[in-house]
């Protein structure tokens, strides 16, 4: 209340003073004294209202500070409570922590014990793993020890066998000759494929007396492939084998495409010192339009008899020898081939009694596609009584329908027989009559034997060593997939133009290596290697080429060159430095003929990628826009087998020939690079960069 006066006093005093200002100034001070009168009433009213709220706020106060104490209180009580239950659950819980660590430490005990018990049970099999590994590989051992003499053993019996089925067969033609009085009889005896096994024809030359002295007029005949095949032959470039046949008197040959290896200028100069007569009707001399040897021969007996001999070459020579060597003639194929052969026919066919095709075609599924197979012959030319083949390395005596050819194999193997009856004007027998066991001509043996041993003086030192087999294999082989001999090879290549620094267009990254598979035709034996060893895989006397293709190019390549995989082709490449996948599931897209000079190929261009797909080149994105370069023989370069889209690049300047020979660089790369030892890490297995999808 004390405090209510002091503001009524103050607003008084107040009032006096703005009323007495008033006054003074207005003159009116009752009316000022009634204003302000009525405003002390209307503010004493307020002041009674706030001082009844202060009354109720001060209640409220006290009931609060009585709840708070109440509050208070409880809170105490629970706090109290609160603390008890704390140290109830801190003791509970340091007892189970102690009960928890003596838990922990009794199940540490036992683990401790269970890793002892573990670790020397791990001890125990340790060691009867160990013993038992040792025993396995010892069982491992001796398992190889035994599957080797099984494998020995059986091979031993297959050789038996063989020797035992070739003797019977032997038996048999011997049998035939004692039995039989040849006497006015005409017997032809033929060869095919010898490719340099010079001893082999002291094997004819004994057949030919004995024959002869049973009363037959004898005619050595072969067909074809006897310049190429063994350094014997490819170190003269074939004359050693005219010098031979000379030797052993034969009188008629035709040519196979292997004849053709050191070119057409030299075979024609190797024949010009032939003492026997070389037919080909199908082999065209550019210039002239003729036929580079006489189409036919006619050969009569003192009999009477008349037997026309038509000579046949394969068309897969335009391909199988390297272009450059053969720019002078052409091959006719193809249906011109039939017509070809059919005019040789007709023109001896009314003065002929009998008409023997001289054929250099073979049966091998690779010339079925283009019907050059002496069966496809047959079925399309009339008049042509029996066929003497080659180039197949067949051993036949009939094809697979009865018809009639016959084929030796290949390095005098066999030799092929034919009887004909002078009076009858007819063949009444043909066979083949095996050479193993049977007697040598001691002249033409002798004769032989010199020539190798000439030879051998060079080439037979050792100079290096091999841990492994070399795969020279045809099919399944250096024909049909990747093998560590083509691996070698192609390395090889490769090196022997790179360490030259022959190759600056490209980056070293961008630089492959191609070989044709039919171009390795012999395995390198595990153990010492020797020059001739190498020359007799690569007997052809190629050099090492560069060519720059563009990675489509190098795609189309590969696609011709496997269009028939997984049957065996000439053409397959063998490769250096490309990651790629074959899929032989699909289908060949045939395109137009190859063409090269002008003239047809026997191969097709793909019409699209189909089979082949390049994954990388040394480690690299394959690019098909991207320049690569090629290195290859000067056989693939000039565009053949199925490389004629390297002939391409290479006519158009984009290459050249290293002058390396081949087996120089093979040689050089294995006592450089490989220090002398092909060893198992490096050549054990093909590299796998290669895939085929069958």
């Amino acid at each position: 209340m004390k405090k209510l006066s002091i503001v009524l006093s103050l607003l008084l005093v107040a009032a006096l003073v703005f009323g007495g200002v008033t006054f003074f100034q207005k003159g009116d001070l009752q009316k000022t004294a009634d204003g302000l009168k009525a405003n002390v009433d209307e503010l004493t009213g307020k002041l009674q209202a706030a001082v009844s709220d202060s009354d109720a706020l001060k209640a409220a106060q006290t009931e609060l500070e009585t709840a708070n104490a109440d509050l208070e209180s409880k809170l105490t009580a629970a706090t109290d409570e609160a603390a008890a239950v704390k140290a109830d659950l801190e003791g509970k819980l340091a007892a189970a922590a102690d009960e928890a660590a003596a838990v922990k430490a009794d199940l540490e005990g036992k683990l401790t014990a269970a890793a002892d018990e573990a670790a020397a049970m791990k001890a125990d099999l340790e060691g009867k793993l160990t013993a038992a590994a040792e025993e396995a590989a010892t069982v491992e051992e001796q398992i190889k020890t035994l599957t080797g003499e099984r494998d020995d053993a059986q091979k031993a019996l297959d050789a038996a066998n063989g020797t035992v089925a070739a003797l019977e067969a032997q038996v048999a033609s011997a049998a035939k000759l004692i039995r039989s009085d040849l006497t006015g009889c005409t017997v032809i005896l033929h060869s095919n494929d010898v490719h340099g096994a010079m001893e082999g024809y002291a094997y004819m030359k004994t057949l030919h007396d004995w024959y002869l002295a049973k009363g037959a007029n004898v005619i050595l005949a072969d067909a074809g492939d006897f310049s190429q095949g063994t350094i014997y032959v490819s170190t003269n470039k074939g004359e050693a084998a005219i010098d031979m046949m000379n030797a052993v008197g034969y009188d008629i040959v035709t040519l196979g495409n292997h004849d053709f290896d050191f070119g057409y200028a030299k075979l024609m100069e190797n024949l010009s010192k032939a003492q026997f007569t070389a037919i080909c009707s199908n082999v065209i001399l550019d210039e002239t339009g003729e036929p580079i040897l006489p189409a036919t021969c006619m050969y009569e007996t003192n009999k009477g008899l008349k037997i026309a001999f038509v000579g046949v070459e394969t068309p897969e020579t335009a391909t199988k020898v390297n272009p450059g060597m053969i720019k002078e003639i052409h091959f006719t194929a193809f249906d011109d081939l039939y017509k070809t052969v059919q005019a040789a026919v007709d023109s001896v066919k009314d003065e002929a009694d009998i008409v023997i095709g001289l054929c250099h075609l073979g049966v091998d599924a690779e010339s079925a596609v283009n019907g050059y197979r002496s069966i496809d012959l047959l079925n399309h030319v009339t008049g042509i009584d029996f066929v003497i083949d080659g180039h197949s390395h067949t051993v036949m005596t009939q094809g697979e329908n009865g018809e009639p050819i016959q084929s030796t194999g290949t390095k005098f193997a066999n030799i092929g027989v034919i009887v004909i009856d002078d009076a009858q004007k007819a063949i009444i027998d043909n066979y083949l009559y095996p050479t193993a066991g049977l007697p040598m001509d001691e002249t033409i043996l002798a004769k032989a034997q010199a020539l190798i041993a000439d030879v051998d003086a060079v080439y037979d030192a050792p100079f290096a060593t091999s841990e492994v087999l070399l795969n020279g294999d045809k099919a399944p082989g250096n024909r049909t997939e990747e093998t560590n001999l083509g691996d070698l090879i192609t390395d090889a290549m490769v090196w022997s133009v790179a360490r030259e620094g022959g190759i600056e267009q490209v980056e070293p990254n961008q630089i492959v290596g191609i070989t044709n598979g039919g171009g390795i035709r012999a395995a390198v034996n595990a153990g010492d290697v020797s020059m001739k060893d190498i020359n007799t895989v690569l007997p052809f006397g190629n050099t090492v080429a560069v060519i720059y293709v563009t990675g489509e190019e190098l795609l189309e390549a590969l696609e011709a060159s496997t269009f028939c995989t997984p049957d065996s082709i000439g053409g397959y490449p063998q490769t250096s430095g490309i990651t790629w996948t074959l899929d032989t599931t699909k289908e060949f897209d045939k395109g137009e003929v190859y063409t090269l000079d002008g003239k047809e190929s026997s191969y097709f261009k793909p019409a699209s990628i189909q089979r082949v797909t390049i994954e990388a080149i040394n480690g690299e994105p394959f690019d098909p826009a991207a320049t690569y370069a090629v290195v290859t023989n000067n056989f693939c370069a000039a565009g053949g087998d199925t490389y004629n889209v390297f002939a391409r690049a290479y006519n158009e300047g984009t290459g050249f020939d290293t002058g390396i020979p081949l087996d120089q660089a093979v040689m050089e790369y294995i006592t450089e690079v490989l220090e002398g030892k092909i060893t198992a890490e490096q050549y054990g297995a093909p590299r796998g960069s290669q895939t085929q999808i069958k």
